[in-house]
């Protein structure tokens, strides 16, 4: 795994901690609460996807070298 890629996955975990410990503490009801964290999930989900896939082309792109 690249230099890069520990640290992109540093500053998620940081700041999905950061995140979930944000919609802990606000005072939103259940259901809000639920809701922002599936939407964060989510679009975290999407982050990892989209640099995995990156990392597997630049990968390809080295081999064919």
């Amino acid at each position: 795994m690249s230099d890069s890629l520990k640290v992109f996955f540093g500053m998620i975990i940081g700041a999905t901690a950061g995140v979930v410990a944000g919609v802990l503490i606000a005072p939103t009801s259940g259901k809000e609460t639920r809701e922002r964290v599936q939407d964060k999930t989510v679009e975290l989900l999407e982050g990892i996807k989209e640099l995995l896939s990156k990392e597997a082309e630049e990968k390809a792109g080295e081999e064919a070298k």
